[in-house]
């Protein structure tokens, strides 16, 4: 038996012991995880700063706050998203007790990313243990000292035995989609997602895929570009363009091109000095395979800033295209790093055609004071996320899902999304062994009779005040009485 196995196995056995169940377990075991932020923070930082070159405020930023405003939200609402919830009713359950019981699916398998190594693979696992699962964890190989870190520190704060870190490469990866899982939750590329539908359909095993894509961003010329390009400028470059949901590339006006890089270039000046190789706050590419991946994206097309670059350090530049065609290469697949391309159009009708002939992306942006353009981008598009004059943030918003559509993804998560994506919510009834009479018209033999009584208790909801449930069950006993009767006639 494989490690990975004895892993999946054991996490199984400690959630057949029933112990993940309790509210009170779930709450102790993400309260001691928000604790792992707290006490942890230097070793996590250090070790995303030799990953990333990202700071140790960067990463408090972007990585470990957001999950403690995610655990504070759910031991303030767990026991309410636990609850069972109740449900409209027809008439003819309206005597009966009938609610949906949000249960825990069993095991979790999820499989985190490099780019926000904590917080994309921790916060599906936040989901994962307030909703009563096993989970084990897959963090990504490619962030190599995050791994490391991830896998030590995790079990000295949460339940080892149901909630296990799995490291390693592809190899561990193949072999832990070959077990039966309740439930994937993968967070990468397209590409990868495919293998693990695949490896998920040999048992029938429900996948949340978080991936990603060309999210666009129009900028209209009615807006302040000072303003946008700045916002715009943030949402590329955070993390050296290594953002899943950061602005692929601009869709804009020829007349407002030249202001466009203008005003990006301030802002990166601004954001990272003169010198952004220099800056503290400006990251690096995670490996030398993504450096010379996206130097490649570069080859047809021309730089209007930054462009410099240093493969030792796996250096590049906050950099801008110009005039960028369709056809070009930083145009055939997700960029993934700090690359703007720029390509000119004729105005919102050409840039809705434009996206609409691509694949759905995980985040739309456009920029626009004026409110019809928006609605007209947001109606007639379709994406993951929509984001008006802002990038990135929806991200930070629990009570929004977060999630794909197409080939960006399937369901979402944050907040009680992630608890209802990681639930079974089973629908129950509770009736009572009484007014059997009532079932009469449900009952063989069936007549012309039985059906206008079907359709009349069936076919109306029991939206009604306390006067018209009263009235109701007077007519409810009518008929019983009335069934009774002609039972006790028949021969």
């Amino acid at each position: 038996m494989s490690r990975e196995q004895q892993l999946v196995a054991q996490a199984r056995k400690a959630f057949e012991s029933g112990r993940s169940r309790p509210l009170e377990y779930r709450i102790y075991q993400l309260k001691n995880l928000k604790r792992l932020f707290t006490e942890r923070q230097k070793e996590i930082a250090d070790a995303i700063n030799k990953d990333l070159n990202r700071s140790e405020v960067g990463t408090q930023m972007f990585e470990t706050l957001g999950l403690e405003g995610e655990i504070n939200l759910i031991i303030r609402k767990l026991k309410e998203w636990a609850a069972p919830r109740p449900v409209e009713k027809n008439l003819m359950t309206l005597s009966d007790t009938v609610y949906i019981q949000p249960e825990p699916l069993g095991v979790v398998l999820i499989i985190g990313a490099w780019n926000y190594p904590w917080a994309v693979t921790i916060q599906p696992l936040i989901g994962a243990i307030a909703a009563g699962n096993a989970a084990v964890v897959k963090p990504s190989e490619v962030c190599v000292h995050t791994a490391k870190v991830m896998e030590n520190l995790l079990p000295l704060y949460i339940d080892k035995e149901l909630y296990p870190v799995v490291t390693g490469g592809v190899p561990e990866t193949q072999e832990l989609l070959r077990q039966r899982f309740d439930h994937i939750f993968y967070t990468g590329n397209s590409t990868v997602g495919k293998i693990i539908m695949e490896a998920a359909a040999k048992h029938l095993t429900p996948v949340t895929l978080e991936l990603g894509g060309k999210s666009p961003c129009y900028i209209d010329k009615t807006c302040d570009l000072s303003i946008a390009c700045r916002r715009i400028a943030w949402g590329k470059y955070t993390n050296c363009g290594q953002t899943c949901i950061a602005p692929d590339y601009i869709l804009c006006e020829p007349s407002i091109q030249d202001r466009v890089i203008e005003e990006v270039k301030k802002s990166i000046k601004g954001f990272y000095t003169a010198d952004p190789k220099t800056c503290p706050d400006y990251g690096r590419i995670i490996n030398q395979r993504h450096f010379k991946r996206i130097l490649t994206l570069l080859e047809d097309s021309t730089v209007a800033a930054g462009g410099e670059n240093d493969e030792s350090g796996c250096y590049i530049a906050p950099t801008v295209l110009r005039d960028v065609k369709p056809e070009a290469k930083v145009m055939q697949e997700e960029i993934f790093g700090p690359l703007l391309p720029i390509l000119p159009i004729s105005g919102l009708d050409e840039a809705i055609k434009f996206i609409n002939k691509g694949e759905k992306p995980l985040a739309l942006y456009v920029f626009s004071s004026d409110e019809k353009v928006i609605n007209r981008m947001r109606d007639e598009t379709s994406s993951g996320g929509f984001l008006a004059n802002d990038c990135l943030v929806h991200f930070s918003i629990s009570s929004l899902p977060f999630g794909g559509v197409g080939n960006s993804g399937m369901g979402c998560y944050h907040g009680k999304f992630s608890f209802d994506q990681l639930s079974h919510l089973r629908g129950c009834l509770v009736k009572k062994l009484k007014m059997e009479g009532v079932n009469n018209m449900r009952y063989p033999p069936h007549t012309p009779k039985k059906l206008g009584w079907a359709r009349f208790f069936i076919l109306k909801t029991a939206d009604l005040g306390w006067v018209g449930r009263m009235m109701l069950l007077a007519v409810l006993a009518a008929v019983y009485i009335r069934s009774t009767f002609h039972t006790n006639l028949e021969p």
